[in-house]
């Protein structure tokens, strides 16, 4: 069984990330790393490798489109016990919006590690629910669409019954069980559980594992298909984001503190402003 995991690099939340000239998101200038909604994916993944009666046959690969530094979204799931991973690495690809990237990992998925010339060579293609950067949700289903395969979205428990998958999906009013044949594209949610973290031992064992750098024309995609000047969507408009403004202090002056902190919040609206001391009982 062969399990292809789509990744994304993303710039680090904590960090100053901001956009280039040309309105698009830096991913170059900025510190990266794997996006945490597809490290829930890479675990489930894992999992299943690990479930098999032999977990040898099971092969876990990495597929990852974006800069140069993306290698280490790559790098940390090969940490995590992925087998092998696929870096598609190409300047045209810098701006693509979600429908360029869908086709991207098409492309890629089809190519299989060297199965060049289309076909089908994974059993399950495994996405996050979204990434934590553009949070848009549709590249599993545009992914699905492009590889002409059956999806199972948002789920939050896998499991796997001979060439059947089987998928939870918790919903705010209910809780759905959806199974489908593979091949087909299945996209995890967070609630899945705890991704694990890479062991000592993991860490130098992924430094020996292969990864395999490709462009856009080793996966048949045309450079005119991609990038920014391709993008069905646009940023019209950037506001860098206004520093930090310090806080207000309710001094408790004559056991006047609970008043003003009451008065601040209900200012705010973050409560209801009760009846005031001059007004009648």
């Amino acid at each position: 069984m062969k399990i292809a995991v789509c990744v994304k690099y993303v710039p680090d939340a904590t960090g100053n990330r901001h956009f280039q000239h040309d309105k698009t998101v830096d991913r170059v200038g900025v510190d990266g790393l794997l996006s945490e909604l597809d490290e829930y994916t890479v675990e489930q993944a894992l999992q299943i490798k690990e479930k098999a009666g032999s977990p040898d046959d099971v092969e876990v690969t990495v597929l990852c489109v974006g800069p140069e530094q993306a290698v280490d979204a790559v790098r940390k799931a090969l940490q995590m016990g992925a087998d092998k991973g696929v870096h598609v690495q190409d300047d045209a690809i810098a701006g693509s919006d979600a429908i360029a990237t869908s086709l991207v990992l098409a492309k890629a998925v089809q190519w299989g590690g060297g199965a060049e010339g289309g076909g089908m060579p994974y059993d399950l293609v495994m996405c996050g629910m979204a990434s934590t950067d553009g949070s848009m949700s549709v590249v599993p289903a545009m992914l699905a669409e492009r590889l002409s395969l059956p999806q199972l979205t948002l789920a939050s428990k896998i499991e796997m019954q001979g060439v059947e998958v089987q998928i939870q999906r918790d919903g705010d009013v209910a809780t759905e069980v959806v199974d489908g044949a593979m091949p087909l594209v299945v996209s995890v949610t967070d609630q899945s559980g705890e991704a694990r973290y890479p062991s000592f031992k993991g860490i130098m064992a992924a430094k020996k594992k292969p990864v395999e750098i490709l462009t856009l024309s080793d996966i048949g995609v045309d450079a005119g298909d991609v990038g920014l000047s391709a993008a069905w969507t646009a940023v019209e408009e950037t506001t860098a984001r206004p520093p930090r403004e310090a806080g207000e202090i309710a001094k408790d002056e004559e056991g006047s503190g609970a008043r003003a902190l009451a008065d601040f919040l209900a200012t705010q609206k973050f409560i209801l402003a009760g009846p005031s001391e001059s007004s009648d009982p």
